[in-house]
């Protein structure tokens, strides 16, 4: 029977393999961005042939389609395969791009030297297979694999599939990191560097040769060619060649652009090539270049720093870091070994980040005990490093999706429909006129030069070139310039708090100790403290750190330390009395400590478990000199650290005190300690496991700092808010104290309810459930309403004293202890800070912290979509739940922007459609924009520059279209006689006026303010369409009417018909040149609208001054023109008509302007035609978070003083929010 079910099972297995092994077709990351699907194919010598042909016959033009859309190579050349057999892979990205791969071989010269590939070393599953040998290929030595965007996929012949190859940044314990690498040989390094590459990150700055070769060959360029080609058929030498020559500085200053992007990026990113020393097993190290290393190498980091070329985890000693690079946050951060006692975890780098050195990160300071090393095992190198990672989001970008980019080609293929009826117009008119068949082909793809103009893609760009220009100079750099033009339509902006919206440093209030279950009174004077271990906990948990002889490190650790005027000692060479190596040396600095017979109050931090923002505190293991134990203190969370102590310890009204302080919005930690057996030496405190000793700890009380808004957070948020924006703040704070600031700085309006939301995971008693309450009680208002008048009644007063004592009743976040700076600007509307933004009722504003934002994302996700269209505060939120956060609301069809600090912000930053860092770096691969300017008034310049660069846009692809159809009339009704312009009054018309007003319509700047109102976001938006529809059947009426005029003079005589159509010169084609010069003049008046978006028109000078001189000139070659001029132009002897005839044609110039800037101004944006264009939006696809707020406008929610569970809707608990229930709900 066994043997029956054993043969089974081997035949299912069989088949099994044997199915993987035909797959032509697999999946790579399936459910994420970087989802990719893969279709194999290899050669086919009838499709080769075939293809060759084709080439051949169409003259090089199917080279050039591969080129533009890889997969037809696949399609033209290739068949179908196993995936074990492909010589090439056609892959689909997550957003439908196809890319075609060729699949390569490393040639493995002995595998079985190849030590250290074994599976395990990778995955901790046992295996006995070695991992070369299951990559290799048959029996040769031989791994098939390809790359992709700068990541390598491997070919494992077991499971017969293509999969990524992994470093020991996945599934490897730490325990393995620990144990089994010593130290890579030289041959198993160099088998290593077979696959995973160089550990470089190079940005290959191309030859001008290619990248001219690949300038031409985009088809806006193509185009050029053919229509130059075409014009020269045509006899218009000089007009090709001028355009020849715009072109080819065009391509010249495209190119110097690109390669110096280029440059700067690849500089940016670049590190210098430097050695790094390697141990090859024991004490054995070797200097090799850092572009060797491995994953699993040890490398030692040199005592002076270095910059790091490769993630590496620390394994021994420790590390000061900056890591502006990559976060845009310059506070160095310490970095502690990988300990023992984390060797059942499986080592990730954005757990372990604590431990972890990161490629591009500036190691200022190395600690070491003795003459031993600092030694970290490399973990990922190149491109799959932090920094790769970063580098190839700005390499590949996630396209943005932009509705104006989709629209323009679909308004470009209209224009081409167009283009074929004026084709078939044209034919049947010249084949009537019995034309020869060549110059009726010219003339027919003439109209497609005509109706597509070439310059189109370029004009459209304009805008942002010079949106990016000053934004630079305003002190914001953009490495993403497509994005500017999403700034313009941003309707939700997600603020980060500390160093965004509140100042980076913190003011020290007091201290409140704890003492038998009861809180103290505070303490304001930190000096005075009594030598306690409150005193200690202050002085020691910390990472500070000395640099130079300053003293570096995180701010808050920073004003903790120096508000007890101690002084911290690093290493020295006697060490013996604190029973460790190296400790640092924390002792007062005042003259007793100095002067005293008795042992000095000194005292050594042995170990430190740094701070963790998912765990949310951290600890040290300390040795106060003359003490015969060790003692454990932590710092951090409120709630966490009362999680960790002893319930006896933790006074009873912890909730309440806690409340009164971050209702106020003050920054409040907490402190406890616990003193460790006698018996732990220095050895066991280095391997021990923080949750062994960060537990059953003492509480000791809180620490309370004042963290004041930025004097411009308010008037910003107020001008954001007033533009009818929405603001929402996303913080790892606590949600108190978020709920507060968002107050201050008036993103709750003081009139507004805010509800927490509190969502908790099923537990043994009861499943999920979400608890709604109010985030101030009803008492809180009252006694906020004596307060103020207090604070009125003496306006003189400092507004640090409003702060109510802890013993105090809770207070409401009215204190303007926050917004000292702003209070000139706000108005005081019981207590808070704040502006009068609308005249509306009260709203409910959601809060919530990242806990509850887990919990409903798991067991209510139904609920998400309302949560995250009515939240606004989003606190104790991780750097991944940011992001989550950012990619919800956009699901939503909110256009998002970001602002953060760039220290835990990165994700978010990357996610949103437009991510603000701010920094001091020139530029950082942190966010699309780099903000110099250390506040949040930099949203309001980008967001101003965006909507003029979209609004310039928008009317640079009108103004554009409008030329093409213009053009496209004139040249319907000449060639409807055979006529044509001529080759100067083309190059009048497009390179004299067209171009001038194309380059200079979007210098003009922003508007000085955001307004409510929206700049346009669709090109076929009932406005846009209704303006261009208009104005072309007034230019296609004007030049009739102006042509019908000419016919009616008595000395008009019709010209004969011309089989060459080369009738120039003509009083046909005079007309029509002269009364349409003035209509390009006209319609980019009417596009180049001003407020509210931009300035007005007058204040772009040059834009001004040309219109007048190309007005001037072409009403002078009307009324005045001189017979060289006519000759040069090739018209008629317009000089020798009798004025009146001059002024008419005049008058069809001033009354197309006229009626021109009417239709626009008086009719399009009529106030009037409103109602009919928001009637006509109605009945399209609204976006989602409309629909959801029509839903919750339309519904009793948020349910306050109620509990949701999955299974029900809101369901009332009677023993919930007693005193809520008993007031009415404000909705």
């Amino acid at each position: 029977m066994n043997r029956l079910t054993d043969s089974t099972a081997s035949a299912s297995l069989s088949n099994m393999a044997n199915t993987r092994l035909l797959l032509t077709k697999m999946m790579l990351n399936d459910g994420g961005e970087e989802e990719l699907v893969l279709r194999s194919y290899e050669k086919d010598g009838l499709k080769m042939v075939i293809f060759y042909l084709m080439v051949v016959l169409s003259l090089g033009l199917v080279l050039l389609l591969i080129y533009w859309k890889p997969e037809l190579e696949c399609y033209l050349k290739k068949r179908r395969c196993a995936l074990y057999k492909a010589e090439v892979v056609m892959i689909k990205d997550h957003y439908g791009h196809a890319s075609v791969v060729k699949v390569d071989y490393i040639f493995l010269d002995d595998v079985s030297t190849a030590e250290g590939y074994n599976r395990h070393v990778y995955h901790d599953a046992p295996v006995d297979v070695d991992d070369t040998t299951v990559l290799v290929t048959g029996d040769s030595p031989t791994v098939r694999y390809f790359d992709f965007q700068q990541i390598r996929y491997i070919w494992d012949a077991q499971q017969y599939t293509f999969r990524k190859l992994e470093d020991l940044s996945s599934g490897t314990r730490c325990a393995t990191i620990h144990d089994e690498f010593p130290g890579l040989s030289a041959s198993t390094q160099a088998h290593k560097r077979l696959l995973h590459g160089l550990n470089s990150i190079v940005i290959e700055v191309k030859s001008y040769w290619r990248l001219f070769i690949e300038e031409v060959l985009n088809p806006f360029y193509i185009f050029q060619v053919c229509s130059i080609i075409l014009w020269a058929f045509d006899e218009y030498y000089y007009y090709a060649s001028c355009i020849f020559l715009i072109s080819l500085i065009s391509i010249s200053v495209s190119l110097y652009e690109t390669k110096r992007q280029s440059r700067t990026l690849s500089d940016m990113v670049g590190s210098l090539e430097t050695n790094i020393s390697v141990c090859r097993g024991g004490q054995e190290f070797e200097e090799i270049p850092n572009q060797n290393l491995v994953p699993g190498d040890l490398i030692a980091i040199p005592p002076h720093g270095c910059v790091m070329m490769c993630d590496a985890v620390l394994v021994a000693g420790t590390c000061i870091v900056n890591e502006s690079m990559l976060t845009g946050e310059s506070v160095p951060v310490t970095k502690t070994p990988l300990s023992h006692q984390e060797d059942e975890e499986v080592y990730t780098p954005e757990n372990h980040k604590r431990h972890t050195l990161f490629a591009g990160t500036h190691v200022v300071q190395t600690r070491y005990y003795g003459q031993a090393k600092v030694l970290a095992v490399v973990v990922r190198t190149g491109f799959n490093t932090a920094k790769g990672e970063l580098v190839r989001a700005i390499l590949y970008p996630k396209p943005l999706g932009f509705k104006f980019y989709q629209d323009a080609m679909r308004f470009i293929l209209f224009l081409a429909g167009v283009a074929s009826l004026g084709m078939i117009y044209s034919i049947i008119i010249e084949t009537q006129m019995g034309a020869y068949p060549g110059k009726i082909v010219l003339r027919v793809l003439d109209i497609i030069t005509i109706v597509v103009p070439p310059a189109l893609p370029a004009a459209m760009t304009v805008g942002t070139v010079y949106a990016q220009n000053r934004l630079k100079k305003a002190g914001i750099f953009c490495i993403s310039p497509p994005r500017i033009n999403f700034c313009g339509r941003i309707n939700t902006f997600c603020f980060d708090k500390t160093g965004t919206l509140t100042e980076d440093g913190l003011d020290m209030w007091g201290v409140v100790p704890a003492q038998n279950q009861c809180f103290q009174e505070p303490i304001r004077k930190l000096p005075e403290l009594p030598r306690s271990q409150i005193l200690v906990c202050m002085a020691t948990c910390h990472s500070l750190t000395l640099i130079d002889g300053e003293l570096m490190g995180d701010p808050l650790d920073l004003i903790m330390f120096n508000s007890l005027n101690w002084s911290l000692e690093e290493p020295g060479q006697d060490t013996t009395k604190y029973d460790t190596l190296m400790p640092t040396i924390v002792k007062p600095s005042d003259k007793d400590s100095f002067m005293s017979d008795e042992v000095p109050f000194e005292v050594g931090i042995v170990r430190q478990f740094t701070f963790s923002s998912s765990m949310q505190r951290m600890s040290v293991i300390t040795r106060t000199l003359g003490h015969n134990h060790m003692e454990i203190y932590s710092k951090g969370a409120p709630e966490k650290i009362a999680s960790l102590c002893n319930p006896d310890t933790v006074p009873e009204n912890f909730q309440p005190v806690l409340h009164t302080y971050t209702v106020q919005g003050l920054r409040v930690i907490a402190l406890a300690y616990r003193p460790l057996e006698a018996k732990v030496n220095w050895h066991q405190v280095q391997r021990i496991s923080r949750d062994k000793v960060e537990c059953n700890l003492t509480f000791l009380g809180l620490l309370v700092m004042q963290n004041q808004l930025k004097p411009e957070t308010t008037p910003v948020i107020r001008t954001l808010l007033e533009a009818k924006l929405r603001t929402v703040m996303v913080t790892g704070d606590m949600i108190q104290t978020a709920v507060s600031v968002s107050r201050n700085c008036g993103m709750v309006h003081p009139r507004d309810k805010v509800v927490i939301v509190n969502a908790h995971p099923p537990d043994k008693q009861q499943t999920a459930r979400i608890e709604w309450e109010y985030a101030e009680l009803p008492t809180d208002i009252d006694i906020v309403s004596e307060q103020d008048t207090d604070i009125d009644s003496d306006a003189g007063q400092d507004s640090r004293a409003a702060l109510l004592p802890p013993e105090s009743v809770v207070v409401n976040a009215s204190s303007p202890l926050l917004s000292p700076g702003s209070e000139s600007r706000m108005t005081a509307v019981k207590g808070y800070r704040t502006v009068n933004v609308s005249d509306e009722g009260p709203r409910h504003h959601l809060a919530i912290n990242g806990k509850s934002f887990a919990v409903i994302t798991a067991h209510f996700p139904e609920m998400l979509e309302k949560i995250c269209t009515k939240g606004t505060v989003f606190a104790r939120m991780l750097p991944e739940q940011k992001c989550q956060l950012i990619q919800n609301l956009q699901k939503l069809d909110y256009i998002v922007g970001m602002c953060g600090d760039g220290a835990n912000d990165c994700e978010a930053l990357k996610a949103a459609h437009a991510g603000i860092s701010l920094s001091e770096a020139e530029a950082s691969v942190a966010a699309p924009f780099t903000s110099r300017i250390s506040n949040i008034e930099c949203v309001v310049t980008a967001m101003r520059e965006g909507r003029a660069a979209l609004v310039t846009s928008f009317g640079c692809f009108k103004y554009m279209a409008l030329y093409s159809f213009i053009q496209f009339v004139s040249v319907l009704i000449l060639y409807t006689f055979g006529a044509n312009l001529s080759d100067f009054e083309f190059l009048y018309i497009d390179l004299v006026i067209t171009t001038t007003i194309a380059v200079l319509m979007g210098y003009t700047g922003p508007y000085h303010k955001l307004v409510r109102k929206k700049p346009p976001g669709s090109l076929v938006k009932v406005s846009n369409l209704l303006s261009i529809i208009m104005q072309v059947l007034l230019v296609g009426g004007m030049q009739v009417s102006a042509y019908f005029y000419l016919r009616s003079q008595s000395w008009y005589e019709e010209p004969p018909p011309s089989k060459d159509l080369e009738n120039v010169h003509s009083w046909e084609s005079t007309v029509i040149f002269l009364v349409s010069s003035y209509m390009y003049i006209s319609v980019a008046f009417c596009f180049s609208k001003g407020p509210p978006f931009r300035k007005p028109i007058y204040t772009n000078y040059p834009f001004l001054i040309s219109m007048m001189f190309l007005f001037g000139f072409s009403t002078f070659l009307l009324l005045l023109p001189l017979p060289e001029i006519e000759h040069f132009l090739e018209m008629k002897e317009l000089h020798e008509k009798s004025i009146t005839f001059r002024l008419y044609l005049f008058g069809f110039a001033v009354a197309f302007a006229i009626m021109s800037s009417f239709m626009e101004y008086m009719i399009v944006d009529s106030s009037m035609l409103k109602p009919c264009y928001k009637a006509i939006k109605k009945r399209g696809p609204q976006n989602r978070y409309k629909v959801v707020e029509n839903e919750i406008k339309n519904s009793d929610w948020p349910p306050v003083g109620q509990v949701t569970f999955p299974t029900t809707n809101a369901i009332h608990v009677s023993d919930i929010h007693v005193e809520m229930n008993s007031q009415s709900a404000i909705h």
